[in-house]
């Protein structure tokens, strides 16, 4: 049996990231939340909801998702799958179960959950998100050939092939980083529609201007510095 681990990178989620506990398969050994110097409830309603809760005072999610990977690598047990999912609500918990089959029944290295415009709530997704997924899985896809539609957060991948990538991205390029290197690594990968809906309280990312901006240059800084490796 496949022991699977789950990290939900969280700021300022007190209204949400219970709901998201509760609704994770319990074929999952270890539900990780990583407090990422949220001045709300997130740390004290992930506890309640029986999480393990770290605190990660730098703000990131790439930080968040790092801190997680770290508490990992010091444990003696180490699992065999790692999912990312957010902490917002957004994505369907529940759908983990489908998101970690391709790996568990056909040995793929990474699976992207990929919100499909067909399984989509109307309005759950910003315009500046999808025209952002659809430039950087176009260019993706010019550059290496990718299949990627979308850079969806929650996603599922061996643990041995996470290793390997010696992830290092600290804020918003996290998503894309993991991507491109499982291109470069000739990792195998597929996606899994998902549904998705609107998300409980306001991002953090593409609910800002300045959040937009940053988001969207360091998706292209990603792209193109592998373009030229």
């Amino acid at each position: 049996m496949a022991d699977i681990m789950v990290i939900i990178p969280a700021y300022n989620e007190a209204n949400s990231i219970a709901k998201v506990i509760q609704e994770i398969p319990a074929i999952v050994s270890e539900i990780i939340v990583v407090n990422n110097n949220s001045s709300d409830d997130t740390a004290i309603n992930a506890t309640r909801a029986g999480a393990t809760v770290l605190n990660e005072t730098r703000k990131g999610y790439g930080y968040a998702c790092l801190c997680g990977m770290d508490y990992i690598a010091k444990k003696s047990r180490k699992p065999n799958i790692i999912v990312f999912i957010d902490g917002d609500y957004s994505d369907y918990p529940e759908e983990l179960s489908k998101i970690v089959k391709p790996i568990l029944d056909e040995n793929v290295d990474l699976v992207i959950g990929a919100r499909s415009k067909a399984l989509r709530e109307d309005g759950s997704m910003t315009p500046q998100q999808i025209f952002g997924n659809k430039l950087a899985t176009f260019l993706m896809k010019i550059f290496f050939a990718s299949t990627f539609t979308d850079l969806g957060p929650f996603r599922a991948i061996k643990y041995e092939k996470l290793l390997e990538m010696e992830m290092e991205d600290k804020t918003y390029g996290w998503t894309i980083e993991m991507q491109l290197k499982a291109l470069k690594n000739k990792m195998s990968y597929i996606e899994i529609p998902v549904r998705y809906k609107k998300r409980i309280g306001v991002s953090k990312v593409s609910g800002t201007v300045k959040g937009s901006i940053f988001a969207g240059v360091k998706i292209l800084a990603w792209i193109f510095k592998y373009s030229l490796k």
